[in-house]
């Protein structure tokens, strides 16, 4: 239990800090945005970056745990997106509703949790997830978003748009720019290597406190539904992960525990920023990822009961 606390202190310590600071107007309305936008344009991209660029591509190529991964966070976004389209008929909402079920916090928590739990190797499984939710879940929906919003101007017009759009994201260009560093073979500066070590430590802290932050914001409009979606990035999401790492895959312990580790996290702020751009139900989104938050405590403390020694 020691271990289980020692992992999880820190980091929900941090979000909490943050929680107390815009509660007590320490830090102002603006403050969850304004250090969003850090981590999503300066430190989160430095790190995958940096990540990308200096990585052992033929150690992150793990076929097996992708598909585990992946595999379960894409079954929950399609089983989500498929009921809320039939009983809403808006292929927008369901597509946002999608990705609050499916979209698991890898970039603010998953890393830091990883690399306490499984050690400095735990950052290669977190890289690779954070691409995932980034590059194909993440990338998903807004084509589908974009295909419900733009049907009349024909999909061919809707997918330029959101090609577009994936390019200018930070979060997808970063890991596409180091990768493409990396296949060049050029070997890193030393200058060019430390900028983006210094910027991208501050990745961990400044997201988590903006998580925090953001958590203690107060959203108007309606918010019914978002246990739902709790319960289905909580509870379904890690259990198919878990039947398709340990049962279908027989994957080895560390991929495994990864895995399903990083299947268990809340949901990421990224369907509320969508949520937001698109004008859409940004109450319910801000209260799944609250309530997932707040009840990945349990979940992730069980699942770290049976992951470690």
């Amino acid at each position: 239990m020691s271990t289980v606390l020692n992992v999880l202190l820190p980091i929900f310590g941090l979000i909490l800090v943050g929680f107390i600071c815009r509660r007590t107007n320490r830090l102002g309305p603006t403050a969850a945005s304004e250090m969003n936008r850090f981590v999503v344009w300066l430190g989160l991209p430095a790190l995958l970056f940096s990540l990308t660029a200096k990585a052992d591509w033929a150690q992150i190529w793990q076929p097996g745990f992708l598909l585990a991964f992946t595999g379960g966070m894409l079954a929950v976004f399609l089983i989500t997106l498929a009921y809320r389209w039939k009983t809403t008929g808006s292929l927008v909402d369901a597509s946002i509703d999608g990705l609050s079920a499916g979209y698991a916090n890898t970039g603010y928590i998953g890393i830091p949790l990883c690399v306490l739990v499984l050690g400095e190797d735990g950052m290669a499984p977190a890289l690779i997830a954070s691409l995932m939710v980034v590059c194909v879940l993440f990338g998903l929906a807004v084509v589908c978003i974009e295909v419900g919003l733009q049907s009349k101007k024909g999909v061919g017009g809707a997918i330029a748009q959101v090609v577009t759009a994936l390019l200018k994201n930070p979060l997808v260009l970063a890991p596409l720019l180091g990768a493409a560093w990396a296949l060049g073979g050029v070997q890193m500066p030393a200058a060019l290597d430390e900028f983006l070590r210094l910027l991208g430590a501050a990745t961990v802290p400044c997201a988590l406190v903006s998580l925090g932050l953001f958590l203690a914001q107060r959203q108007s409009g309606p918010s019914e539904g978002a246990w739902p979606l709790v319960a289905l990035k909580l509870v379904l999401q890690p259990l198919v992960t878990w039947f398709i790492a340990f049962v279908l895959l027989d994957l080895p312990p560390f991929w495994a525990h990864a895995a399903l580790l990083l299947s268990a996290l809340p949901t990421g702020t990224g369907p509320f920023m969508l949520a937001e751009y698109y004008q859409r139900q940004a109450a319910l989104v801000s209260r799944a990822i609250l309530f997932s938050t707040l009840g990945s405590l349990l979940t992730l403390t069980l699942i770290l009961l049976l992951i470690t020694p």
